[in-house]
């Protein structure tokens, strides 16, 4: 017996209704065939979408999630209690010191600051940026699994914000290094790290430029050629690793300009891995020191010298180095480097950049003579200059 139009209707609309009201659906069409003698009708199962996987099964897993799977457990959070001080309250309110019976002394108050790092040795040597502990000699170290440490600064460097730290702990997981010297704008980057507080947190970009100098990124005290990445880097990532698509960490993150809307910057690893050593080794770093400021030339800084008042500085130039400022009592002034000097060469290598200058120095050695090359007012001189300690003052 063939169903009326109305039956059909009925029966169709209930199905797509869902799986529950479908089963009413069955029953509604036995008992309407059973009214009319007809031959029972099996009901219709319903399956599972069979496209469906598990969370972690390998059609889930791309190379993100691989990295993060390799890399995340030796991924940690460090937390930090600095001393700090105010200004007394007589200074704040210069009428109160007529009241008071007794001198007021500076308030101390302790600030507390969250950032992350990363295991490189199984018995506990941590990586992380030096100014996320500074001001202070333990800090509490957290493990993904939740287990925590008081970790001892071994050494920090505030010239390149790199700092160790060592846990007692063993077997622990540890990164693997891979080179930021080849990598190429465009490349996947990937940061692991805790920020604003949010444990593990995980994000994806590209290596948006390298060779970033302190200067361009607004650091101008700091001696490292930066990584810009645009993958989120916020206050609390500081320290954490910055990764290729292998899951080979390439740069230590670094949280260092609040107005970088989109823009986070890292460490190069390999730069990290020299303080590192130096600072297990002897607890600090010595740096490489030749006592001037530089500012690369073009033809724009050129004219500008050529229009401003200081006719003590004369530019006949647009290519090299300028030596703007020669720093007193130091070994470029020493040497005979002057004002007005253009860099062609340190020691066998043609700058261009006062950021190829500043790495050229930081690989020289201290109190042996690097030579420098410079262009004085279309004279080549060639001038040996003995690098020496960077000064903590500068």
């Amino acid at each position: 017996m063939k169903l009326t139009k109305q039956q059909l209707g009925i029966y169709l609309s209930i199905l797509t209704i869902g799986t529950g009201v479908g089963i009413a659906a069955n029953r509604y069409w036995n008992s309407t065939q059973s009214s009319n003698n007809a031959t029972p009708v099996v009901p219709v199962s319903f399956k599972s979408n069979p496209i469906a996987t598990t969370v972690n099964s390998p059609e889930k897993i791309n190379f993100i999630a691989k990295a993060v799977e390799k890399v995340g457990p030796a991924v940690v959070r460090i937390d930090a209690d600095r001393l700090t001080t105010s200004l007394p309250d007589s200074l704040a309110d210069p009428w109160r010191h007529f009241f008071d019976k007794e001198p007021t002394k500076p308030k101390e108050n302790y600030e507390h600051g969250t950032g992350s790092g990363f295991i490189i040795s199984s018995d506990g040597r941590l990586l992380t940026n030096a100014h996320v502990v500074e001001g202070t000699d333990t800090v509490k170290v957290t493990l993904k699994d939740g287990q925590t440490h008081t970790g001892k600064v071994i050494g920090r460097d505030a010239v390149t914000d790199v700092a160790v730290v060592k846990i007692d702990a063993e077997n622990l997981p540890t990164v693997t290094f891979g080179k930021s010297e080849d990598l190429v704008p465009g490349e996947w980057a990937i940061a692991i790290g805790n920020p604003f507080g949010l444990d593990n947190t995980v994000t994806v970009g590209i290596v948006s430029a390298i060779k970033r100098s302190s200067s361009e990124v607004g650091v101008p005290n700091k001696r490292v050629s930066f990584i810009q990445t645009d993958a989120a880097i916020n206050p609390g990532n500081s320290g954490g690793p910055l990764l290729n698509a292998e899951g080979e960490v390439i740069g230590i993150n670094t949280a260092i300009r609040a107005d970088a809307q989109g823009l986070g910057f890292a460490i190069p690893i390999e730069t990290a891995q020299r303080v590192a050593q130096q600072l297990i080794g002897k607890g600090k770093v010595d740096h490489p020191y030749l006592g001037i400021r530089m500012i690369t030339l073009n033809a724009q800084i050129r004219d500008e010298i050529a229009n401003s008042k200081d006719k003590d500085l004369k530019v006949i130039t647009d290519k090299g180095v300028l030596i703007a400022e020669v720093i007193a009592d130091s070994p470029a002034e020493s040497a005979g480097l002057k004002m007005g000097d253009v860099i062609r060469k340190v020691g066998d290598q043609s700058v261009t950049t006062a950021a190829q200058v500043q790495e050229r120095v930081e690989a020289s050695n201290i109190d042996e003579n690097l030579l420098i090359e410079v262009d004085r007012q279309g004279t080549i001189k060639v001038i040996p200059v003995k690098p020496t300690t960077f000064p903590e003052s500068q």
